[in-house]
């Protein structure tokens, strides 16, 4: 049986029925954030007509080109029950094309369509818009990525 995690030295000395207070709470701090974000990327991307996590995916395939739908999910972390829907509505749209894998015909592959391709271009002030809008500098964005990063692989080793 693993023993739980030392307590942050700013939660020590508190009382446990202080440590049950919702301001206390990492997850809600981060899941409020996230909120936050998602209505200031519902802004942002509403122009390209895309939601947030089928804008996750476009700057996937951006980035790396024609992927195996599996590896778009292990990059989103995203199973393929939320993938899957969410490639067939760009697909519908006209911004992807899914192929079955000429060399493993139980692998699907994304690629780009021009039109895909082409919102490349109009996507690229979002970034800035989204940084503008955290009110916090390029460092300090870069030091909170890092720092979650760590949370993430702690909690993913815990879990």
């Amino acid at each position: 049986m693993t023993s739980p995690p030392p307590a942050s030295p700013e939660l020590t000395g508190l009382p446990d029925g202080e440590l049950l207070r919702l301001d206390h709470q990492v997850c809600f701090s981060l899941q409020a954030a996230s909120r936050a974000f998602g209505g200031v990327y519902r802004e942002a991307l509403k122009e390209l007509g895309l939601t947030y996590p089928q804008y996750l995916a476009m700057m996937v395939l951006w980035e790396h080109g024609p992927l195996p739908v599996r590896s778009i999910g292990e990059r989103l972390h995203l199973d393929s029950g939320t993938l899957s829907p969410l490639l067939k509505r760009l697909e519908v749209a006209g911004l992807v094309r899914r192929e079955r894998s000429a060399r493993d015909e139980r692998s699907v592959v994304v690629h780009l369509t021009d039109a895909g391709a082409g919102l490349r271009e109009r996507a690229l002030p979002v970034p800035r818009t989204i940084l503008a809008a955290t009110g916090l500098s390029v460092e300090e964005v870069l030091a909170l990525q890092e720092t979650l990063g760590r949370l993430t692989a702690s909690l993913s080793q815990a879990g």
